[in-house]
């Protein structure tokens, strides 16, 4: 493998026995793998350590017109008090659910935080879903409190959410300041306890909530702090170079924004700054410069709006010294473009692969091997390992091939949430995880394939088509329908609907995305609806030729 020498030693230096980053055999749920011998116990570990960081500033909230701080003390000292009221005037322990819903805010974190130090488990709504999904999402989790806005209550339509209600902007206050004295529960937590449940498309049915547990959360930390050292000693900062400020644009029920973000940086000590509402670049330009930012992860949409906006070059962005990400392809051009408006990713900027059931990473690809290698999604990072197998025998594909992308390591999801057959689809013998991705392997560094399921990628977001489809169907003149994704120079992948009519009716696409828009969320609705009279192209089983409505190509079977 072509390693460049100087990242080889580096490497070896943080892997080498005695060192931080030192791997050793364990047994993990009844499998031998690799771990880092030097690890966290639990999540709550974390939160005990971080006081040490003291009147150092950990979130930075800014909406525009106000800004609020808080130092790793002062959260140390809500986490507690949260935690305690969360006991006692709810009973949560271990194991009981505490369901979050909500924009980025400081309370989301706190109640996070203060539900997996008493041994709970957390679950992270979507916080863009409509009355129906969150319905759904409350009644599968069947927490024992919720902790929500107002905005994201005002879905429901005024209708009880059915759990005891926690409204952030009207009660939060009284379990934040709860106990001022109180100190961090002590309930006993094992590795392999669930921490946290994060909603995924996935590729077939609803949604289905991947359960985290505290080790899978520690592995991903750990393979952040070794990508951050070996970036750090690769690419030292100047004497003038501002101290870690990292930028965070993802939601926190995205690992994006959960686990890569609000985890890590309480671990690492790391200042964060927070955007508040929809993704606009001008305030991320300005909080960039205002905040002297060195580190923004991004998905491809979020980048692109940045680099191509008029006003860039009008910002400081000089501070930036790391930054990656992924969700979907990085374009070398895009690429190019980010590292001749911002200079300080040159050399540090990074794109990776990984899911949810995988606790966010499995590889990366940074500095001279992006340079090298700009369309791959990197090598598998410490822990992980990768196996492109045939998705109809399960038999290993040569280097080269495409195929299905299996991942393995202590970061790989306890389950699906209440799902035992999904989770024994999804997991296999020797706790090999099924991603549902297509890739292939050269020389070590794993390639993302073009998406052969159904699975659409807009803008980072999974957008998974019977949803929609099912949906389009319900209404009263559609006679069938099919989503695709189709290619969108902003978003990667835009949403497109095919849709028969039923005869003597009349419909037009604001009418169906209207009707869309009330049962799903915004990024769900299609962007374009072509409408047909013939019937939807289908095989012999019944499932509907998608890249025939692609390409529009004849049908390869005769129909009978």
């Amino acid at each position: 493998m072509d390693v460049p020498e100087e990242l080889a030693r580096i490497e070896a230096d943080l892997q080498a026995p005695g060192a931080p980053f030192e791997t050793r055999t364990e047994d993990v749920l009844g499998e031998k793998m690799d771990v880092f011998a030097t690890r966290a116990g639990s999540l709550r570990e974390l939160v005990e350590a971080s006081a040490g960081f003291g009147d150092a500033e950990y979130l930075v909230f800014s909406d525009g017109s106000a800004t609020r701080r808080f130092t790793f003390a002062e959260h140390h000292q809500l986490v507690a008090s949260t935690a305690a009221a969360l006991a006692q005037r709810f009973g949560i322990g271990p194991g009981d659910r505490v369901a979050i819903l909500g924009a980025n805010s400081p309370e989301w974190i706190i109640t996070f935080w203060a539900t997996v130090s008493l041994g709970a488990v957390a679950v992270g709504l979507n916080g863009w879903w409509t009355g129906p999904e969150i319905r759904y999402g409350l009644e599968d989790a069947d927490p024992t409190v919720l902790v929500a806005d107002r905005k994201r209550l005002d879905r429901l339509g005024g209708d009880d959410p059915g759990v005891p209600t926690v409204v952030i902007e009207d009660d939060f206050t009284e379990l934040s300041g709860y106990d001022p004295a109180a100190g961090l529960p002590d309930t006993a937590i094992d590795e392999d306890d669930p921490a946290l449940i994060l909603y995924t498309s996935g590729t077939t049915g609803r949604p289905k909530g991947a359960v985290n547990t505290h080790r899978n959360v520690i592995a991903l930390l750990g393979m952040n702090f070794f990508h951050g050292l070996r970036i750090l000693a690769l690419n030292p900062p100047g004497p003038d170079s501002p101290p870690n400020c990292q930028l965070v644009t993802s939601p926190l029920f995205h690992v994006s924004g959960l686990h890569n973000a609000a985890i890590v940086f309480l671990a690492g000590g790391i200042k964060s700054v927070w955007t508040v509402g929809r993704f606009d670049p001008e305030t991320v330009m300005r909080l960039i410069e205002s905040e002297r930012v060195t580190g923004w992860a991004f998905t491809p949409t979020m980048l692109r709006r940045v680099v191509e906006h008029p006003e860039a070059p009008r910002y400081d962005l000089s501070t930036l010294r790391g930054g990656g990400g992924g969700g979907s392809a990085f374009p070398p051009a895009l690429q190019a473009r980010t590292k001749e408006l911002i200079p300080g990713l040159r050399s540090t900027m990074g794109v990776g692969y990984g899911l949810t059931e995988c606790s966010a990473l499995a590889t990366l690809n940074t500095g001279e091997e992006l340079t090298a290698h700009p369309e791959s999604v990197g090598r598998p990072m410490p822990t992980v390992q990768i196996e492109i197998r045939d998705p109809v025998t399960g038999d290993v594909v040569p280097d080269g091939v495409d195929g299905e992308i299996h991942l393995r390591g202590p970061s790989v999801m306890i389950g699906y949430w209440q799902r035992p057959e999904e989770t024994a689809e999804a997991i296999g013998p020797g706790r090999w995880l099924r991603t549902g991705d297509i890739g292939r392997m050269v020389d070590g560094r794993l390639y993302l394939a073009s998406r052969k399921r159904d699975l659409i990628l807009r803008g980072g977001e999974n957008v998974y088509p019977v949803e929609i489809e099912q949906r389009l169907e319900e209404h009263p003149s559609v006679a069938e329908a099919a989503v695709v994704g189709v290619p969108d120079e902003d978003l990667g992948q835009a949403v497109h609907a095919v849709v028969v009519v039923s005869e003597g009716a009349a419909l037009d696409a604001e009418t169906l995305q209207t009707w869309v828009g009330e049962s799903l969320a915004y990024y769900k609705v299609p962007a374009t609806v072509e409408f047909r009279t013939d019937p939807l192209p289908r095989n012999a089983t019944g499932k509907v030729l998608k890249q025939q409505l692609l390409d529009g190509g004849p049908a390869t079977f005769v129909e009978e």
